[in-house]
């Protein structure tokens, strides 16, 4: 019977897995997007946050539809938009249609962002759930490194390489498309639409040893009709608190500057003189850095806790960033510094805030909120993202990358104490027994 929480998990982080590479893709395609469309500075920031602006669009507005037509109708037609920019964008002859291309492409990651981990939290038991939310971000992270891979083996293909790379994408988005027609729908959503036996079977397929009544009953006990119907109810006592939280875990996120490591590191790698194709590679590592610590950190998230995790990583993301922020400064370039500096903030990076994240935000929102809230946690982090992939070309021209990264580091500092002050440990509790603990906080 497992059989049925490990398919639908499955199919869930494909959409994960879309968000990672199509994140991820487009810092592989820099140089040649560059030269192709004549980018400036501004231009090259537009053309790689045009998909995040996408995102912020997909996050925050994807919420309300999925409490209407549900969790699972949403990610097809999220799975739907994934296919659509990547052939779009790989057959783009303007920059218009490029960031058309790549806006359609972000409102899908930004939904996927949102659906994906929150799909998961709700059809998984508890004793399993940070493990399974943690498999979205398995596959993110498997998304990027796929999607550094592919530049890398594509690169060589001629003066069209950069379109390979984005159609790369449309496979993968072909495949989850059809297969979340074979997956069951949220029970939490089948009982907010009182279809109460259709839940009743899905929760026996999901979690046999389940009492199906205990849990539907304290599912119902926590619905609020005009919670659901009214959007008000957010930014109003009790709920208001968590959503300035959920927002706060967003902005926290992005000003680690993962995300610029993300996009810009073979630039970052061909300032400090290394050649282009060195760069990809070392690119490569450091998705592969992303992707071992991710397992790490779902192995261990159910027992050592959430809360454990990002203030661990927040001491050890922030060491790492001062040093390379100091030997960006000083241009100790020698003996390949830098990337063990870097190799070392993503490490603790996914093993703490990377599968972290997406966790505490499908599931520290009461159910009555859960879409709308996780959206607005979602939107922040894609703001956020936007805001300094746009910034970044410009400040680290203007400033020098050292100085950004020192600005990341002390954000990052920051963050450990607004973790530990607001923050509630969520392993091994139900969503509606979360409930009943942050609402009381």
């Amino acid at each position: 019977m497992k059989r049925t929480l490990y398919l639908c998990t499955f199919v869930a982080a494909i959409g994960g897995l879309l968000f990672g590479f199509d994140t991820a893709v487009i810092s592989g395609t820099i140089p040649f997007i560059t030269d192709y469309f004549k980018l400036s500075d501004v231009l090259l920031g537009w053309a790689v946050s045009s998909a995040l602006i996408g995102c912020i669009f997909g996050a925050l507005f994807v919420g309300r539809p999925a409490d209407i037509w549900g969790r699972r109708t949403m990610l097809i037609v999220m799975a739907a938009l994934f296919f659509i920019s990547a052939i779009w964008t790989g057959l783009a002859t303007d920059l218009t249609g490029f960031v058309m291309a790549r806006f359609i492409g972000g409102l899908a990651v930004g939904g996927a962002s949102v659906l994906s981990p929150m799909y998961i939290s709700e059809i998984a038991p508890a004793r399993q759930r940070g493990r399974l939310v943690a498999t979205a971000q398995l596959a993110i992270v498997i998304g990027i490194l796929s999607a550094f891979f592919s530049n890398y083996l594509l690169v060589g293909t001629g003066e069209n390489n950069w379109r390979y790379m984005f159609i790369a994408e449309g496979i993968p988005a072909l495949i989850f498309f059809i297969l979340l027609f074979f997956v069951s729908r949220s029970p939490r959503w089948l009982v907010k639409v009182d279809r109460i036996e259709e839940a009743r079977s899905v929760i026996r397929k999901v979690d046999p040893g389940a009492d199906v009544d205990k849990t539907i009953g304290e599912i119902v006990q926590s619905m609020d009709k005009e919670a659901f119907a009214h959007l008000r109810v957010l930014f109003r006592k009790p709920y208001l608190r968590l959503v300035l939280i959920g927002i706060a875990v967003g902005m926290f996120n992005q000003f680690t500057g993962i995300n610029i490591v993300m996009y810009y590191s073979p630039s970052i790698f061909k300032s400090a003189g290394f050649t282009a194709d060195v760069a990809l590679m070392q690119t490569v590592m450091v998705g592969a850095t992303n992707l071992v610590f991710t397992v790490i950190a779902m192995l261990v998230i159910d027992k050592l806790g959430r809360k454990f995790l990002l203030l661990v990583g927040a001491v050890g993301m922030s060491v790492f960033l001062g040093f390379f922020a100091a030997a960006y400064l000083q241009s100790a370039f020698e003996g390949y510094w830098l990337l063990v500096f870097l190799l070392g903030f993503v490490a603790f990076f996914a093993a703490s805030q990377g599968v972290v994240i997406w966790v505490i935000l499908s599931e520290m929102f009461p159910n009555n909120i859960r879409a709308r809230a996780s959206s607005i946690g979602s939107f922040s982090h894609w703001f956020f993202n936007a805001l300094t992939s746009f910034l970044f070309p410009v400040a680290s021209n203007r400033f020098g990358i050292g100085y950004v990264f020192i600005f990341y580091t002390f954000a990052t500092i920051i963050s450990f104490f607004f973790f530990y002050k607001f923050l509630v440990e969520t392993k091994g509790r139900s969503l509606e027994e979360l409930e009943q603990i942050v609402l009381k906080k």
